[in-house]
């Protein structure tokens, strides 16, 4: 049975969105580039961006109350002032959150949550209450950009929180995984971005539907056997979207975490596989991890799957935003990725 989920309210230009630090306390050491963040957000989508009452308070104060980051997020639930939640940048440690999550208020009080990295656990969450969520650009990454929000990543975020009709996901032209450092001085001056080799099709010749689940593997690893992990149902009939951080795990060890998912059956029952540009691989470390998916793909009898690789989500820039839940279509015929329906609702649907 294919699971249904609730979209929340589409985003709006005057809107108020919640920051959250919901792993990370960092956001203190480079408050120049949150408030660059908070600038560009107003000028590119109209939002108004408030802090969460703890997101503030510093990394050691958020390392050792993981509740007070949990409580942060039934604040902005229940607050009927705030539309939207963003995530303000990852971490490591949002699993522990999970103690003290309360997926009835997500379900109750259904609101845009955007984030990705270590929020791949908290995007889960809303999976499991029956919520679309959004796996895009964090407060300090992508819409604090060096220079100006890339119109990709604008694009991106408007047709993923701001529109309820479907759309079709668009290669970036260029693309960047350079380290920039977050200092005052250089918040004005644009990275280096190449030109992108484009998508790539590993396997698959026939079109096929389902909706978005995955983000971060590292992430979803720490999540994997807790009580946090999305029950079968919700992998049945998936399109997976995985990512890698900066950790770059090597090919194999993505391998070892694809043979997980086909131990648990969710390889032989996904209508097909995503994958992202892996940060700081060189060209041998993409053909090795091709070669791995090929290789378990077949060892669960899915050489049929079709799977789109090298796309721009994840740990790179630019990066497009995924509408968790919501529906969407692979056709290797047509070279297409497209969402079949909006993952919010217009505010008066």
């Amino acid at each position: 049975m294919t699971p249904t989920f609730i979209r929340p309210p589409a985003l709006q230009p005057g809107d108020t969105v919640a920051a959250l630090s919901l792993s990370s306390g960092f956001v203190t050491e480079v408050m120049h580039r949150y408030e660059a963040g908070i600038r560009q957000i107003g000028a590119a989508f109209g939002w108004q961006i408030v802090p969460a009452p703890n997101a503030l308070r510093g990394e050691e104060y958020l390392s050792q109350n993981p509740q007070a980051r949990a409580d942060d997020l039934h604040w902005a639930l229940e607050n009927p002032d705030i539309a939207g939640i963003l995530s303000i940048i990852g971490g490591d440690d949002s699993v522990r959150l999970l103690p003290y999550l309360n997926l009835e208020l997500i379900r109750r009080h259904p609101k845009v949550f955007l984030g990705f990295s270590d929020a791949t656990v908290t995007l889960m969450q809303f999976l499991r209450a029956g919520v679309c969520s959004f796996h895009g650009p964090a407060l300090l990454t992508d819409l604090a950009e060096h220079g100006g929000i890339r119109p990709e990543v604008a694009r991106g975020v408007r047709q993923a929180v701001m529109s309820a009709q479907p759309f079709t996901f668009q290669a970036a032209p260029a693309w960047t995984e350079q380290r920039l450092e977050w200092l005052p001085e250089l918040q004005e001056t644009p990275r280096d971005f190449a030109p992108s080799e484009g998508w790539t099709w590993l396997q698959g010749q026939q079109p096929t539907e389902g909706h978005l689940i995955g983000g971060c593997l590292e992430v979803l690893d720490m999540l994997n056997g807790s009580p946090g992990w999305p029950e079968p149902d919700l992998w049945r009939g998936a399109v997976l979207v995985l990512e890698t951080s900066e950790d770059v795990p090597p090919p194999h060890q993505v391998g070892y975490w694809l043979r997980n998912f086909a131990a648990q059956g969710i390889l032989q029952t996904a209508a097909g596989l995503v994958l992202a540009r892996p940060r700081s691989y060189p060209p041998e470390m993409v053909q090795g991890l091709y070669g791995w998916v090929r290789k378990v793909l077949r060892e669960a009898g899915r050489e049929d799957l079709p799977v789109l690789a090298n796309v721009d989500f994840g740990h790179t820039s630019p990066q497009l935003t995924l509408p968790l839940g919501a529906r969407a279509r692979l056709d290797p015929l047509a070279g297409t990725f497209a969402v079949l329906e909006g993952g919010v609702k217009q505010p008066l649907d």
